[in-house]
């Protein structure tokens, strides 16, 4: 809903189905989701807004925040830890919505795909005398892997939800409250007004990510205290800059707010650091939230 918000600036609502999956091709553990979700969502006029595309790097962005802000309170995992997996070239938050069902056999097929079983018995195989079980996790019969009976018991096992653990979830248009509020209103959303909504360029990643990225630096972490702070305005005139500066008798070192390590890491890569007060005063009007 968050990334309809952004490519619309509407609160919209799309039929969502999600499934939970928690095993890769080789039965191991590769947590992930898999969503079918309509292109778009209906607004509170009733009219369906069609988006032309998905923009992967927006709904990556915001699911990695959801799903970081959600361990820091429940207290599973530490700020710094987060600022670290945020610096790595990888962090593992991945988003692919390349595939897309345009008509209902599609979507059929789509859907038992995100269901699928843990494993295929064609695919599976005993080795009595060397009490080994072969499982061929590709439809290339080269591509198996062997394994212990009892390490193939412990893999299966493992993916077994626990008691009362929802797998398969229906949210927004899909889910069993908002089909029941259109029933008991009478309303017929079998033919809605659609609206196809233009396709809005997104950059790829926000000048904040960029210098967290390359500098290895989160700039919206106030340096005194810690706290999270939000940009409120940029000053480009020189004059107001040299006041800024002359006032809170501003001074830079490189090496006391860094340190000598990432200088010399930094260095290593190959970047070349020439920095300026303005620069880091075009940054300064920010407000600690």
């Amino acid at each position: 809903m968050k990334s309809l918000h952004t490519a619309t600036s509407l609160d919209l609502i799309p039929g969502v189905v999600i499934v939970i999956q928690t095993f890769g091709d080789r039965i191991n553990f590769h947590p992930h989701i898999h969503v079918l979700i309509t292109e778009g969502g209906t607004a509170p006029d009733g009219a369906f807004h069609r988006l032309c595309r998905f923009h992967d790097e927006v709904i990556q962005e915001i699911f990695t925040h959801e799903v970081f802000s959600l361990l820091l309170r429940e207290k599973l995992i530490g700020l710094p830890l987060v600022e670290k997996i945020l610096r790595w070239r990888h962090t593992g938050f991945n988003v692919h919505s390349k595939v897309r069902a345009t008509s209902m056999r599609e979507a059929e097929r789509v859907g038992k795909y995100m269901i699928r079983p843990l494993l295929s018995l064609k695919r599976l195989f005993f080795d009595e005398t060397a009490g080994k079980v072969r499982y061929q996790y590709s439809r290339h019969a080269s591509q198996e892997e062997s394994m212990d009976y009892l390490e193939f018991i412990a893999r299966v096992t493992s993916h077994i939800p626990d008691k009362g653990q929802v797998m398969i979830r229906y949210c927004g248009l899909y889910s069993n409250a908002h089909r029941g509020k259109i029933r008991k209103g009478g309303v017929d959303s079998s033919n809605p007004l659609i609206i196809e909504e233009e396709d809005h360029s997104v950059p790829s990643k926000g000048w904040a990510g960029m210098i967290r990225k390359v500098y290895e630096v989160n700039p919206l972490l106030c340096p005194q205290c810690g706290a999270g702070m939000k940009l409120i305005a940029f000053i480009e005139d020189h004059v107001v800059i040299d006041r800024i500066i002359n006032h809170l008798k501003l001074t830079f070192d490189f090496l006391l707010y860094f340190g000598r390590e990432r200088l010399n890491r930094s260095i290593e890569r190959g970047f070349k650091f020439i920095f300026h007060m303005d620069l880091i005063c075009f940054f300064a009007a920010l407000e600690v939230l």
